[in-house]
């Protein structure tokens, strides 16, 4: 399927404020880009790209005083296959995760693996280290949480989700994540593109979205605790030990967000090229 998907932020500033964004689709995607994806800037700056420690594309600008708008329409190919399910995965032990994966067992500025573990051993030491246990935590997450773009905090970690019970798909991420740590699977924050096309209705205004990637027997595996289920059209745009490390924007300074609409909808081939 092709997919139309992109951007339009604005921010107002007094001051010039330097910023760095991680709005582009992630380099394991690019290969499936249909159209040039290019940020564009109101007015315009100059644009500096680097890949970071996580494979993420990052973007460096300086807002000028009086502020910016950023965006980017592009089209991609998706397969639009469902989110793989394979119950049968295990756990990889802790003492064979490579080096590289140990970091995504850590506690994290918004996943505190410190405070959940006890809490996390009570309620999934009973389930099969693998699959059975994530699928567990992905429930758990959904139903302890109440979705509601009202709940939003940009400060909010998983202990304070598990305790207020509400928030947005950050939140339901964070949680999971942090309980999947206590339970010595490896979990990594996603951010992205996800629209409506595989709903039963629209879901109103398109949003990003975060989900989560468990590390089990020796791949990663997308769950998304938000809503429980194998989901169509993901975009992946970064990932990260948390929402520190994925954040869609990065401000230096005061900056107010004046605009923010994201488009993903399905194109034709007409929009392709």
């Amino acid at each position: 399927m092709l997919i139309t998907a992109g951007y339009e932020i604005g921010f107002a500033t007094d001051h010039e404020t330097p910023m760095m964004a991680t709005l582009s689709i992630h380099p394991s995607r690019n290969h499936d880009l249909r159209s040039i994806q290019r940020m564009i800037t109101v007015p315009e700056v100059p644009l500096y790209d680097y890949i970071d420690s996580f494979g993420n594309v990052c973007t460096r600008l300086i807002i000028p005083a009086g502020g910016i708008t950023l965006s980017s329409r592009f089209v991609i190919e998706d397969s639009y296959l469902p989110d793989l399910v394979a119950p049968d995965v295990r756990a990889t032990p802790v003492v064979d995760l490579p080096d590289e994966v140990l970091v995504y067992l850590l506690g994290s500025r918004y996943c505190e693996t410190d405070r959940l573990g006890e809490i996390a051993w009570s309620l999934f030491s009973g389930y099969t280290p693998g699959w059975e246990q994530v699928q567990a935590i992905v429930t758990y997450t959904h139903q302890r949480i109440r979705f509601g773009y009202e709940h939003a905090r940009a400060t909010k970690t998983a202990w304070e989700a598990y305790q207020e019970q509400q928030g947005v798909c950050r939140d339901f991420a964070h949680l999971a994540i942090a309980l999947c740590r206590c339970m010595n699977i490896p979990a990594r924050y996603c951010t992205g593109y996800i629209g409506d096309m595989d709903l039963p209705e629209p879901a109103g205004e398109i949003d990003f979205s975060a989900w989560f990637e468990a590390y089990l027997d020796g791949h990663w595996y997308t769950f998304d605790a938000r809503h429980n289920r194998p989901r169509r059209g993901r975009l992946l745009m970064a990932r990260g030990r948390d929402a520190t490390d994925a954040a869609l924007t990065t401000t230096f300074g005061l900056a107010d967000l004046t605009r923010f609409k994201v488009v993903t909808a399905k194109a034709d081939d007409e929009q392709a090229y």
